[in-house]
């Protein structure tokens, strides 16, 4: 038991922890050596500052070649050169052209099955061309007459053709795209790279379709007929009659 009259005495200090009293012997380390090393790492500072600002002076100026990104996305075109495969003489006097749009809503699902699980449909707008055309390579020699006064000519030329849809991909977008838990992880592991192939040849088939009713046909002969009237007449014939035979 602590006796009665030690109960208010303060602790003694231990040895290891000074009570604030100055040793005499002084400090372990000189105050010169102190402030001797805290100059050393001002400098050292002062010269790694120094080096950073002469960096970037010679990156500002050019002289330097830029910082990249190590983790920066890279781009590489492995791209084959292209083969020529043919050349075709072409004798077509493409007479009008038709600028087309047509909206793709396409979907494909299973029957009795939730469409979250297995569903694919994909809204397309697609911007596409067609051309009609009169093809001059099927003209003969029977099919252009003149009078024996040489001031009329009469020609027959075949009727004018529509070429295939050229779908411009440039131009046209996938407006909406819903699909299915299962089709979503089937793209995962190992997805058709041409799924939306048919959604391309489906616009196309529109919009031949489209055109064909559009009257396309007619204004390219309208517009052959007014091209060879002015050649003829400016070759001294005053009348011309152009007709259309279909094959």
């Amino acid at each position: 038991m602590s006796r009665s009259g030690d109960v208010n005495t303060p602790t003694r200090e231990f040895p290891e922890y000074p009570d604030g009293t100055p040793d005499p012997a002084g400090p372990a380390t000189p105050p010169a050596e102190s402030g001797g090393r805290r100059r050393g790492l001002l400098g050292l500072a002062a010269i790694v500052g120094l080096v950073v600002v002469l960096l970037l002076s010679t990156q500002a100026a050019g002289l330097l070649p830029s910082w990249r990104n190590p983790f920066a996305q890279q781009e590489t075109d492995r791209t084959q050169p292209p083969v020529l495969q043919s050349i075709q003489d072409l004798s077509r006097f493409v007479a009008a052209e038709g600028n087309y749009q047509v909206v793709v809503d396409l979907e494909q699902d299973r029957r009795y099955v939730p469409d979250f699980l297995l569903n694919e449909r994909t809204l397309f707008v697609g911007v596409g061309t067609v051309e009609a055309y009169v093809d001059f390579g099927q003209i003969g020699e029977e099919a252009i007459s003149t009078s024996e006064d040489g001031l009329s000519a009469q020609i027959e030329l075949p009727a004018p053709q529509l070429t295939d849809a050229d779908l411009d991909l440039d131009n046209s977008y996938v407006f909406a795209e819903e699909r299915g838990l299962l089709n979503r992880l089937g793209e995962v592991f190992g997805g058709d790279p041409n799924r939306r192939q048919q959604v391309y040849q489906l616009a196309e088939d529109r919009i031949a379709a489209v055109a064909r009713e559009s009257g396309i046909a007619g204004r390219a002969e309208e517009n052959t007929r007014k091209m060879l009237t002015g050649l003829l007449r400016s070759l001294g014939y005053e009348e011309v009659s152009v007709t259309f035979v279909t094959p």
